[in-house]
């Protein structure tokens, strides 16, 4: 039995704390709903900030919603050449150690000490999918993609989680390579 999973691309976003959303849209501020995504509970925002590094800014970059604990922005390499920053590639939330940018909002800017990653390529999975694929949370697969730019993802991490929905995810620079399509399928090998 062929394992076949939906692909999609990740393009630059930013999930914020609750401390720093409030100082760069105000107090009390919260987030609008633009559209939901995938992941149950998971949305774009309306809102957007500008993200600084020593280099240069990327303007109107999206935040991801909801909240978090913590702020967290994920680009990709090229964008961390226009920002002039050395972001490891991480699994979401592994913030430690990673660079830090400057956030600028419509009532403030926050100086982030870390936060900047490049997020590792995953497959979100329901626990029912990962029963069914005999998988379990981090484990590491190989991914196979069809097609005239068809290659094998390595080191393709599994998230394993009875909230997640089946999908996997990679950046917008790794998904053009393959020349993938959202929604796309594709096969754990």
């Amino acid at each position: 039995m062929k394992k076949l999973v939906p692909i999609a691309m990740s393009n630059r976003h930013i999930h914020l704390s609750q401390k720093d959303l409030e100082v760069l849209f105000g107090e009390g501020h919260e987030l609008t709903k633009f559209k939901d995504l995938s992941q149950p509970g998971q949305f774009a925002c309306e809102e957007k900030v500008d993200i600084t590094g020593p280099k240069g800014t990327i303007k109107g970059v999206r935040i991801l919603g909801p909240v978090r604990p913590d702020t967290q922005l994920e680009i990709s390499v090229a964008d961390s050449f226009v920002l002039g920053v050395k972001p490891p590639v991480r699994d979401s939330g592994d913030i430690k150690e990673s660079p830090g940018v400057v956030l600028t909002g419509p009532a403030g800017q926050v100086e982030i000490p870390e936060g900047a990653i490049i997020a590792s390529r995953h497959i979100h999975m329901h626990t029912s999918d990962a029963e069914n694929f005999g998988l379990k949370d981090k484990d590491e697969v190989q991914v196979k993609v069809d097609g005239k730019r068809g290659l094998i993802f390595d080191n393709v991490l599994v998230r394993v989680s009875d909230k997640y929905a089946l999908e996997m995810h990679v950046d917008v620079e790794e998904g053009n390579a393959a020349g993938v399509k959202n929604g796309q399928m594709v096969e754990i090998v």
